[in-house]
């Protein structure tokens, strides 16, 4: 969307696993996206990259560029990278004695039920790194017994000496009291100046000893790695000309800044992905849908995320690679299915694709960079979906022959099979994956795909979304124009959020509870809450609060969370017995219901984008070509016409099957199809039922 623009600029930086996305919204609505490839050895220099890619665009330097900014955001996968690539700090953990190993024993939940053989992950603090110190509190935060601080000294004495760079603090109860933990903290800084000191009552105030200890060791085990990551980005920035804060995405989906997130980076653990919350929140009025399945598809992964009656599907507890987090975030299902996934043929004759991808380097057999082995980019690209020649502004360059050898080579000849059939193989597996993704966070969530539509982004998802839609039994499939910088344009339509709870373990039932939870919430307010984000530089009028609780019947294990503006006891049971109904398929009537949190989330509004108007149009749009395309198992080959996204206006409609090409992405209509561009300049695929 290149044309006038005026300053300040919003700038928004998503670095994926294949591109790096630069959105810059201008003053008055104006878009401009751009791709760069990503690198993987310096992220830092990706996104400098981008700006450099994106001010000469623009005609300014990047400096300029930074300058006439006034919001700059950012995602980041170091803090999942860190993790991930076992690439963290040396870890040492101090520990309630008798509790040494609560680490490692974990909860004893598989993830696969059937599963027996498979190892955990291993551990990140081994055992002799885990040091027992005296000291205990009582469940309601009473002092049993009290800390014994010399012991804490001499723990400090042999991590240092064992060359451990970070220590996590993690005492039994401490989400109720956590002088004990805040006073050992005193005590390492005294000791050792430079350690970095992780508290679990600061990152993870939660009942439930083995996850608030799991969460403060990973913080402790990225803190060293991430944390100087971002300072020196900032620095680089702010020496480059930027006047602001740089702001990063959390894994709630709202924004921070870095000098707030350097205690717990820990919540920048799906940094990037979560950033299609302010993405989904802004198409979702253009969809005119209040139920939204979002599958955002890029180089390496697809992320699937839900939104429903205007809430974007939150979690409490995450597992990366085997190890839980407690931190809020926005519900994300992440699957390798992305245009760089591999392909390959086992040794029994089976076509497999994915969860491995090609990456940015060397990516698929088609960009020329080196690459071998057949992607599902080589497949779009030989079933003629993708067109050859340069990509996303010409940071790439698609070669067929490339692509065609490496599916002859690597599938069709050891399958027996036309290269044409393996890759139609190909896709087909892939989308199987995507929709499972789907079902996993809404049928599994009580949630019926029929009455959603499916929002399609990534620089891939809008050749995968009319497909999915119909095995998912979808209606319609919404794409944005902007579905390649899906993310990034996100970022700019970010509030900054700052999430707190507080353990509390009483029964709903409890007389005068409706007034304690009262007081309670507006204490939260007025401690912790306010201060952070009028430091942010928010107005009183500015920020805005959410309350929650979690909630369960006397005796269960797992709490469901409901939001809440009233505390009065019937309001609440009747939201939780609504929730546990949708989730479990039934409530206890009359059951005793006990809150285990109440949540405060606080947020500082940000100006919320608004696209500028485009011109409307009723002629029937005309194709720039027509191309022989694979269109499904039924039509097989078919010449489809292809259009110019460039050219279409909004009102203006086109019969299925056909292909629209993008700027940063690449959109089919299937057979029987019906694509109409809305107001907004977006496009709706009202589908056909499959046959």
């Amino acid at each position: 969307m290149q044309g006038e623009f005026r300053t300040p600029f919003r700038i928004g930086v998503d670095i994926g696993g294949t591109f790096t996305d630069l959105v810059v919204v201008d003053a008055e609505g104006g878009v401009h996206a751009f791709k760069s490839p990503s690198d993987p050895l310096d992220p830092a220099s990706g996104v400098l990259n981008a700006l450099d890619l994106g001010a000469k665009r623009l005609g300014r330097t990047s400096g300029e560029l930074l300058s006439e900014c006034s919001l700059f955001i950012h995602g980041s996968t170091i803090a999942t990278n860190t993790l991930l690539e076992k690439k963290g700090a040396p870890v040492g953990l101090l520990t309630t004695e008798g509790f040494r190993d609560s680490l490692e024993i974990m909860r004893g939940i598989r993830q696969e039920v059937w599963d027996h053989r498979a190892a955990s992950a291993p551990v990140l603090v081994p055992r002799y790194l885990r040091l027992p110190i005296r000291e205990r509190l009582g469940h309601e935060g009473e002092e049993l017994e009290p800390l014994d601080e010399n012991a804490v000294r001499s723990a400090v004495k042999v991590l240092r000496d064992e060359g451990v760079q970070s220590i996590a603090i993690a005492f039994l109860h401490s989400y109720r009291n956590s002088a004990h933990e805040h006073r050992a903290r005193e005590i390492v800084k005294e000791t050792w100046p430079a350690a970095w000191v992780t508290c679990s009552a600061d990152v993870a105030p939660i009942i439930g000893e083995y996850e608030r200890t799991s969460t403060a060791v990973i913080n402790a085990y990225i803190a060293p790695r991430v944390v100087p990551y971002l300072q020196a980005l900032e620095k680089r920035l702010t020496n480059g000309g930027l006047k602001g804060d740089v702001l990063l995405v959390q894994s709630n989906g709202g924004a921070v800044s870095i000098p707030s997130v350097t205690e717990r980076p820990v919540q920048l653990i799906l940094s990037g992905p979560a950033a299609a919350t302010g993405a989904i929140h802004h198409f979702s009025r253009d969809a005119t849908s209040k139920k939204l399945l979002s599958i955002e598809v890029g180089g390496t992964s697809c992320d699937v995320a839900m939104l429903v009656d205007g809430q974007i599907s939150m979690v409490d507890q995450l597992n990366i690679d085997g190890y839980h987090l407690a931190v809020p975030s926005v519900e994300i299902h992440t699957v390798g299915a992305g245009g760089g996934t591999i392909a390959r043929a086992d040794s029994e004759g089976m076509l497999i694709v994915g969860p491995d991808g090609a990456g940015a380097k060397p990516g698929p057999a088609a960009y020329g960079l080196g690459g071998q082995r057949p992607t599902v980019t080589d497949a779009q690209l030989v079933l003629g979906r993708l067109r050859p020649g340069p990509y996303a502004g010409g940071a790439i360059s698609l070669d067929l022959q490339r692509a065609r050898n490496a599916i002859d080579i690597r599938l069709a000849k050891p399958l027996g099979i036309s290269v044409e059939k393996a890759a139609a193989g190909i896709l087909r597996l892939v989308e199987q994956n995507i929709q499972h993704a789907v079902e996993r966070v809404s049928v599994e969530r009580g949630h019926d795909p029929r009455g959603f539509t499916l929002l399609a982004a990534g620089g891939a998802g809008p050749l995968h979304g009319a497909s999915v839609g119909r095995l998912l039994g979808c209606g319609a499939v919404y794409v944005p124009r902007l579905a390649g910088v899906f993310c990034a344009f996100g970022m700019c339509n970010t509030d900054v959020r700052h999430d707190y709870q507080r353990a509390w373990l009483k029964p709903i039932d409890l007389p005068g509870i409706q007034d304690e939870l009262t007081h309670e919430s507006s204490a939260l307010i007025n401690s912790v809450a306010i201060a952070p984000l009028i430091k942010e530089g928010f107005s009183r009028d500015a920020i805005a609060f959410r309350f929650g609780l979690d909630l369960r019947y006397v005796g269960q294990q797992w709490t469901v969370r409901v939001d809440t503006d009233s505390f009065a006891p019937a309001g609440i049971r009747a939201l939780f017995e609504q929730e546990h109904e949708r989730l479990y398929g039934y409530t206890q009537p009359n059951g005793e219901i006990e809150i285990v949190n109440l949540r405060l989330t606080a947020f500082g509004r940000t100006q919320k984008i608004e696209v500028r108007a485009t011109e409307t149009s009723t002629s029937n749009p005309e194709p720039v070509e027509l191309r022989s395309v694979w269109v499904d198992e039924i039509r097989g080959t078919m010449k489809v016409p292809v259009y110019d996204g460039r050219t279409l206006a909004p009102r203006q409609e086109i019969a299925g099957p056909a292909i629209i090409d993008e700027a940063t992405t690449t959109i089919l209509a299937g057979f029987g199809d019906h694509l109409k561009i809305t107001d907004a300049n977006n496009y709706l695929i009202m589908l056909q039922a499959p046959n």
